[in-house]
């Protein structure tokens, strides 16, 4: 049994916006029934071009259903433009948190978004297209589904793409494959960072900068579910921070602390950054 939080099993057992829409003004499919997961996202816009109704149906396990809930929640009221930018991490984090391991789940939910807002722009297919070489059979992902994932979520190892793809969780063929690319993209990654001069921060502008993204990338999702963080110390590029609230008896406090705090803090500051937390008073 996997170990889901409050707030995914909230989702999985009542879904938000099942069912189906009628004369949608996009349709997104991805998936199949034979890889075990399928998920088919429909929308209506109003006169301005926002999303005012969104439905899903889905085949797959609570995070699959809880990852599709939460998403229709997310993109309501926003325009395409603003839904596309929605990210499977944005979608894990609204959750609280996913298990590695079903972190395919979240990239599924962003991959049917996408096929919905083309499928409404372009008139192409609800289908996902086939947009590259098939690497893994099994699953039917491409080698870009895997650049993408690789590249967004930073991902350095065949455990993790499988994690977030699906891809190499069958007969398992395509582990050199994926392998390679792995490879190939972390490289390409290295020498994107390496022709990038590193920003060079005074203490005054690092300190503003990581309250700026407390605000804006992390606290937002926190206090959603009764939650705060406070900075509490900047020292070199260690980074104390105090969390509030629910999140401060959270049983996933460590994971939210690592793979949010940490992570988008060395995204948009700095990625030599080390998030730890105010040691507990005696």
């Amino acid at each position: 049994m996997w170990d889901y939080n409050e707030k995914v099993m909230d989702h999985f057992r009542n879904p938000r916006n099942v069912g189906v829409l009628e004369n949608p003004d996009g349709v997104g499919e991805v998936g199949s029934l034979a890889c075990g997961d399928a998920l088919r996202l429909m929308f209506k816009l109003d006169e301005q071009g926002r999303i005012k109704d969104v439905k899903f149906q889905t085949f797959g396990c609570a995070s699959a259903i809880a990852s599709s809930s939460a998403l229709t929640e997310m993109i309501k009221g926003k325009t395409l433009d603003e839904a596309a930018r929605i990210t499977n991490r944005d979608i894990a984090e609204y959750l609280g948190g996913l298990p590695e391991e079903k972190m395919h789940c979240s990239v599924m939910g962003r991959d049917a978004l996408l096929a919905a807002i083309e499928n409404y722009r372009k008139g192409t297919p609800p289908q996902k297209k086939v947009d590259s070489e098939v690497v893994c059979e099994c699953f039917g992902v491409t080698r870009l589904d895997i650049e993408r994932a690789v590249r967004e979520n930073h991902l350095t190892t065949l455990e993790e793409v499988t994690n977030y793809t699906k891809a190499g969780g069958g007969c398992g063929q395509c582990h050199a494959k994926i392998e390679e690319i792995l490879r190939q993209v972390n490289q390409q990654l290295k020498s994107e960072k390496q022709k990038t001069p590193p920003r060079k921060l005074t203490t005054i502008q690092k300190i503003r900068l990581i309250e700026e993204t407390l605000e804006r990338e992390i606290r937002p999702a926190l206090t959603k579910d009764g939650g705060d963080i406070e900075l509490i110390d900047v020292e070199g590029e260690r980074v104390m921070v105090s969390l509030r609230g629910t999140c401060k008896s959270c049983l996933v406090s460590e994971v939210t602390l690592k793979q949010v705090v940490e992570k988008k803090l060395r995204e948009f500051v700095s990625p030599d950054l080390v998030v730890v937390t105010q040691p507990k008073e005696e």
